[in-house]
C-alpha cells in the first residue's frame, strides 16, 4: 500500500494549525487573566494602601524544616513591619487557620499573630502532588504549580510575592501578571547538576529506576528531557528579585542554572539552637542506649538505609551481645499524606524482615514536647538522606547533645559537621557499612571522647540559630518593602 506524500503534508499542516489555535487560546487566556487581575488590584488600591504581602506555601501545615522557615518568616516580618497586610496562600483546607496556628505553636514552639495573618485556602493543590504524574513528574508538578498559582492571584494580589517552598514557575506568573515583586526562599532546586550527573552515569536511585538507568537510549532521552527541564527552570528562576537559599550546595546549584549569583544570598534556615542547646541527656531508666533519627516520612529521606546500618551494627557487635540488646532506634518524623503512612508501615515491614522490630520505634506525627523527650535520653543523632540540601534535623540533634553521623554530601558535609582532628563535631558515613562503623565508634568511645565532639558541637550550632535567620532573611527582603 503506498503512502501518498500529499496526504503526509496534508497532516502537517492540521498539525501546525491545530497548535496555532492551542497557542493564541493560551496569550488571549493570559490575556483575560491580566486584566482580570488588574482590575482586581487596582479596585484594592483605590480602597487602601496599605502594602500587602503574598506567602505562597501550599503545605504550611505539613510539620517539617520548610515550615519552620515560614513561620520564623511571618513572625520576623510581623514584628518589623507593623502596618502591613499579610497573606498566606496554603492548600490545607482540612485544617482551621486555629489548627495550623496551633500546630505552628506545638510542632516549633513558635507564636504567630493570628489578628495579622490571613488565610487563603487553595482549591487545585492536588495539581503539584506526585503521585499526579506518573511520568514526567518534574514538568507535570511544575505545569501544574502554574495552576496553583493562577488560583492564587485570582484570588488576591499583592504587593509583594514570596515563595517560600520552591515553585519557581509561579514567578513570572506574579512578576509579569500579577505586577508583584518577586521574592523566594530555595530549599532544593527543582533540578540539579547532580540528578543530571546521576541520569548521565547510569545510577540507580529513588527517581532514576533501573528500567531507565539500563536501557542507553532511555537514558538518553531522560537526560535530554532534564537538560530542556533545566532550561526552563533558570528562565522562571530569573523572574525573582531577590533569591535566598539554604546551604552552600543548593546556592552552588541554582547558581550553576539560575545564573544571577548577585542576587543569591545564602540564608541558612532556622534552627531552635538556644533553647535545645539547655536540654541535659537524661539516661533511660530501662538502660538502653538511644538512637534517634529526625526527618519527614519521605523516600529521600532514606529511611531504609538508616534500618541496613543497624542491621549491620548488629554484625559488628556480634561478640557484645549485651551491648548489642541494649540498643534502641526511634524514628520520629511527620506524615503528609497517605502514601506517607504507607511508607511508614513499609518500614515496620522492613524492620521485621531484617529482624530488627524489637529495637526500632516509630513515631508518628509527634508532639515538639514528644520531641524534647527523644533528645533528652538520646545519645547518637542519625541522618541518611543524600544531598540534604542543608540539614535543620541535623544542627537540632547536634543542639540538642546528641554525638551526631549524616551523609557524607550536601549541606552537612559542606555546611554543619566538622570532622578533622581536633575540631570534630560529628561524623559522615556513605554506606550501611559506614555508618554501623560510625555507631561502633561512638559506642565505645570513652565518655570525654563523646563530651568533645558534643561540646564542639553545640558550640558552632549558633550561626543556625532563629535569631541569625531572622536578621538575614530581613536584610534580603528589606529592600523589596521601601
Amino acid at each position: 500500500m503506498l503512502f501518498c506524500p500529499c496526504a503526509l503534508l496534508n497532516l502537517v499542516y492540521i498539525g501546525i494549525f491545530i497548535g496555532s489555535l492551542l497557542i493564541f487560546a493560551l496569550i488571549f487566556l493570559v490575556i483575560i487573566l491580566k486584566q482580570i487581575i488588574s482590575k482586581e488590584k487596582n479596585k484594592r488600591l483605590a480602597t487602601s494602601s496599605q502594602q500587602c504581602i503574598g506567602i505562597f506555601h501550599p503545605y504550611c501545615n505539613a510539620g517539617g524544616g520548610g515550615e519552620r522557615v515560614l513561620w520564623c518568616a511571618i513572625r520576623a516580618l510581623q514584628n518589623t513591619y507593623e502596618g502591613t497586610r499579610f497573606i498566606l496562600y496554603t492548600g490545607d483546607k482540612e485544617a482551621s487557620p486555629k489548627q495550623i496556628l496551633s500546630k505552628c505553636r506545638n510542632n516549633f514552639n513558635i507564636e504567630i499573630d493570628a489578628n495579622r495573618l490571613e488565610f487563603i485556602f487553595l482549591n487545585q493543590r492536588k495539581w503539584v502532588e506526585a503521585e499526579k504524574y506518573p511520568f514526567f513528574t518534574l514538568l507535570g508538578q511544575s505545569l501544574g504549580s502554574m495552576i496553583l498559582g493562577f488560583e492564587a492571584l485570582l484570588k488576591f494580589q499583592p504587593d509583594i510575592y514570596i515563595d517560600t517552598m520552591g515553585y519557581a514557575f509561579t514567578y513570572p506568573i506574579f512578576k509579569y501578571i500579577g505586577k508583584a515583586r518577586v521574592s523566594s526562599y530555595t530549599h532544593y532546586p527543582t533540578i540539579s547538576t547532580d540528578m543530571l550527573r546521576r541520569v548521565a552515569n547510569r545510577t540507580l536511585t529513588y527517581n532514576n529506576r533501573s528500567h531507565v538507568a539500563r536501557n542507553p537510549f532511555l537514558t538518553w532521552a531522560k537526560l535530554s528531557y532534564y537538560r530542556l527541564f533545566a532550561s526552563f527552570y533558570g528562565i522562571v528562576g530569573r523572574c525573582a528579585e531577590t533569591v535566598m537559599v539554604n546551604s552552600s550546595w543548593t546556592e552552588n546549584h541554582i547558581n550553576s542554572i539560575w545564573n544571577i549569583p548577585l542576587k543569591t544570598h545564602r540564608v541558612y534556615p532556622p534552627c531552635e539552637v538556644s533553647h535545645l542547646k539547655e536540654i541535659q541527656h537524661v539516661p533511660s531508666s530501662d538502660g538502653n542506649i538511644y538512637i534517634l533519627s529526625v526527618g519527614q516520612y519521605r523516600p529521600e529521606k532514606d529511611h531504609p538505609l538508616i534500618l541496613q546500618s543497624l542491621y549491620e551494627l548488629r554484625t559488628l557487635l556480634e561478640r557484645d551481645e549485651e551491648l548489642w540488646e541494649r540498643i534502641r532506634l526511634i524514628f520520629v518524623g511527620s506524615c503528609r499524606n497517605d502514601e506517607d503512612l504507607e511508607r511508614v508501615q513499609n518500614l515496620r515491614d522492613f524492620s521485621r524482615h531484617l529482624a530488627l522490630d524489637e529495637h526500632v520505634e516509630f513515631k508518628v506525627n509527634a508532639s515538639y514536647q514528644e520531641l524534647i523527650q527523644c533528645y533528652q535520653k538520646s545519645l547518637i543523632g542519625i541522618h541518611a538522606m543524600w544531598n540534604e540540601h542543608f540539614g535543620i534535623s541535623v544542627v537540632e540533634l547536634m543542639a540538642a547533645g546528641l554525638i551526631m553521623i549524616a551523609n557524607r554530601s550536601g549541606g552537612p558535609r559542606m555546611d554543619i559537621i566538622e570532622t578533622s582532628e581536633g575540631s570534630q563535631t560529628g561524623y559522615l558515613a556513605d554506606s550501611a557499612e559506614d555508618y554501623a562503623r560510625c555507631l561502633e565508634t561512638i559506642l565505645y568511645n570513652s565518655r570525654e571522647q563523646n563530651d568533645k565532639i558534643r561540646n564542639a558541637a553545640r558550640a558552632s550550632v549558633d550561626r543556625f540559630s532563629e535569631v541569625e535567620f531572622e536578621k538575614n532573611f530581613l536584610r534580603v527582603v528589606g529592600p523589596m518593602f521601601d
